[in-house]
């Protein structure tokens, strides 16, 4: 990692929100990075501050993550997801620590799927509704021309 992108990385003490776009079409090391990223919470004992929510199975099964789709506790052909109530302890708790979100495969995150995530985390952040992903470092990883 080079000075500028340990700079890129190094977001402590930084007051300003970092939403960041990772683009490059498939075999430009974008999972590699998401990798990297994980070693490097992994040895700096920071795991529980960061998320990797991509939105399908296989990218899922790549970084060691979890889909959208389960996080937001949707069944396969079901419009229906998980309920936002205020004060879901089991929610706050899982998104207390939470400083990072790395979104992998980013073409295939519609805008409707991003509001839902949005909304969950707003809530068990418990911030303005007017800062994206709950005040949360988003790291969106893809190639917008893919689909």
């Amino acid at each position: 990692m080079n000075q500028q992108d340990y700079h890129v990385s190094n977001t402590d003490g930084n007051n300003g929100q970092l939403i960041m776009c990772i683009p490059g079409c498939g075999g430009t090391g974008k999972s590699q990075w998401i990798v990297a990223l994980t070693k490097h919470f992994l040895l700096t004992r920071r795991k529980q501050m960061m998320r990797k929510r991509p939105p399908i199975g296989i990218a899922a099964a790549e970084i060691d993550g979890m889909t959208i789709h389960s996080f937001l506790g949707k069944q396969r052909n079901s419009q229906k997801s998980r309920p936002i109530k205020p004060g879901d302890s089991k929610l706050e708790n899982e998104w207390r620590p939470v400083e990072y979100l790395l979104i992998d495969e980013m073409s295939m995150v519609g805008l409707t799927l991003s509001g839902k995530l949005n909304r969950i985390m707003c809530s068990a952040k418990h911030d303005d509704p007017q800062v994206p992903f709950g005040g949360v470092n988003v790291i969106f990883f893809g190639d917008y021309l893919r689909y």
